[in-house]
């Protein structure tokens, strides 16, 4: 540990030993097989629920294990990320460290309940389609085994050195090696198994939020130098006495806010990939939200009618085919992002075939088994069409016409894009459960290893309020950033801004996880996607 704070003496670093108690460890333990519990229940009462009946053990032992994966990821997410929202509370003597951990983890349990969803899937759809397609199938399990696994692998071994790094990143590379060991695997070019434009815009929002994070901590406490001429809170915390009741009621503050914006905003990203779990093993359950409004038939019903009759002069005398073959036209516009006069006339048959056989059964509730397979792709095929050609020049399409387009998609988006309440309780429970285990390798660093002193009440409050509002504005947004990223660099920005200088080697370790974060976990997913394809 640095001089500095070692010549401070220990007396003044706070108490990081004092565990959870047997009554708290006790009650852990049975959250724990409470939540287990509930989402076996929870399966098998959906299922139930539209007449599924298992003939067949292996995709529920499947199901299983990849639901337990993905609830790992999430319960190594809670400790290896949410440390960071704890670390200057801790450091300032704002709250006992145990304290700190259970109410940070109860925060981001509400953060998850209440999130929108919006960023679940933006993340799943910079997977490669003809998976999304086919996610029940042998590649489909491959693939999220693959990617999971390899961000788990990647999140343990950054927290087990105590190097604050992204799960964000982690898990966005890791989706990335998938898409491009599916592509490779397939005889095409690597960069054809992403959606380099999505993964180029949510690499912005991660590459940038850090940056933010240093410049507004800095600046925001430099403000505060200015306008608040307290000097108590601008020096070493007393050992084991609270900060002004001003101050600590804002640190408190910030780190529930950072903590409710960690669940908002990364507990999605689990969700995301367990409906894609049980899209692919109990598609009747999960592939169509059957539990939309009454009035969702008729509106979707009208809205077909409108891009069918806006599509109309763009057809002209092109023959789209039959729905399966304007099927794999618009998959492979999807998927090569290569534009052609057919693709208009495909999405036009694939609209009218869809309002056809909805109007056909009567509501999605009714839609039966054996067909809810292709509706749900024709509808996400039909969606993420439409969400590129709102950019296709080429298309030619109007403002008003892609606002028809945009309207539609909504309504698709409502039959496909949902996620049930047992999800976000279960992802809730693995992330808020995550926060109060683990946590201390990566506090250690934040509060002791960033900056050459210790970490003052003003710099913690500016790095929380910096880093909340920096989250929930991405939240808004629908982009992913990483909690790590933004708290530790806005650490580190208010030790710049107060010339209390940095340790640079916890700095290049930072700077040298960040940087080799992408890389490895591509290749480590790319390597496991191989694996698991020949194993499956």
């Amino acid at each position: 540990m640095n001089a500095t704070i070692a010549a401070a003496g220990h007396s003044s670093r706070p108490d990081l030993d004092k565990g959870l108690g047997v009554a708290g460890k006790m009650g852990f333990l049975a959250a724990v097989v409470a939540a287990i519990a509930y989402v076996a229940y929870s399966v098998y009462s959906d299922a139930t629920a539209v007449g599924v009946v298992a003939t067949a053990y292996l995709p529920y032992v499947l199901l299983f294990v990849a639901l337990l994966i993905a609830l790992g990821f999430e319960f190594v997410n809670g400790f290896h990320d949410t440390a960071n929202a704890v670390a200057t509370v801790i450091y300032t003597n704002a709250m006992p460290a145990n304290v700190a951990v259970v109410w940070s983890g109860f925060f981001n349990f509400l953060g998850v309940l209440l999130s929108t969803g919006a960023v679940a899937f933006g993340i799943v759809s910079l997977l490669p389609v003809e998976l999304i397609l086919q996610v029940g199938s042998d590649a489909g399990f491959a693939m999220v085994f693959a990617l999971l696994i390899a961000a788990i692998m990647w999140n343990l071994a950054t927290w087990s050195l105590g190097i604050p790094s992204s799960s964000s990143h982690t898990l966005i590379g890791s989706i990335i090696g998938v898409g491009v060991a599916n592509a490779l695997m397939h005889g095409k070019s690597g960069t054809s198994g992403v959606d380099w434009g999505k993964a180029t815009e949510i690499g912005e929002a991660l590459l940038f939020s850090p940056l933010i994070g240093f410049g507004l901590a800095a600046l925001l406490f430099l403000a505060m130098k200015l306008l608040v001429r307290n000097e108590a809170l601008y020096r070493e915390p007393q050992a084991g006495l609270p900060p002004p009741w001003w101050i600590r009621g804002l640190l408190i503050f910030t780190c529930t806010g950072v903590s409710f914006a960690h669940g908002s905003n990364d507990g999605q990203k689990g969700m995301g990939l367990i409906m894609l779990i049980l899209i692919g093993t109990v598609p009747t359950a999960y592939a169509l939200n059957r539990a939309v409004p009454a009035q969702y038939t008729a509106e979707f019903h009208s809205r077909s009618l409108a891009v069918s009759e806006m599509l109309r002069p763009h057809v002209g005398q092109v023959v789209a085919g039959d729905p399966a073959q304007a099927r794999t036209a618009v998959t492979r516009y999807i998927a090569d992002k290569a534009y052609s006069p057919n693709t208009l006339p495909a999405l036009s048959t694939l609209v009218i075939d869809i309002d056809k056989q909805v109007m056909g059964y009567g509501s999605l509730a009714q839609v039966p088994a054996a067909a809810v397979g292709n509706i749900r792709n024709d509808m996400y095929l039909s969606a993420e069409a439409i969400k590129h050609l709102g950019k296709e020049k080429a298309a030619g399409l109007s403002e008003q016409e892609v606002d028809t387009l945009t309207t539609y998609k909504k309504s698709l988006d409502s039959g496909t894009r949902f996620i049930p309440t047992w999800v976000k309780v279960a992802v809730a429970f693995a992330l808020g459960l995550g926060t109060m285990v683990g946590w201390k390798r990566i506090v250690v660093t934040v509060g002791e290893k960033i900056g050459k002193t210790h970490l003052t009440y003003a710099q913690g409050a500016s790095a929380e309020l910096v880093a909340m509002g920096t989250i929930f504005s991405a939240d808004a947004l629908g982009l992913p950033v990483s909690t790590t990223h933004v708290l530790s660099s806005g650490v580190a920005g208010t030790m710049a801004a107060n010339g209390s200088g940095l340790q640079m080697s916890t700095i290049r370790n930072m700077l040298m996880a960040w940087v080799l974060t992408l890389p490895v976990s591509i290749l480590l997913a790319g390597l496991l996607y191989a694996l698991f394809s020949v194993i499956f």
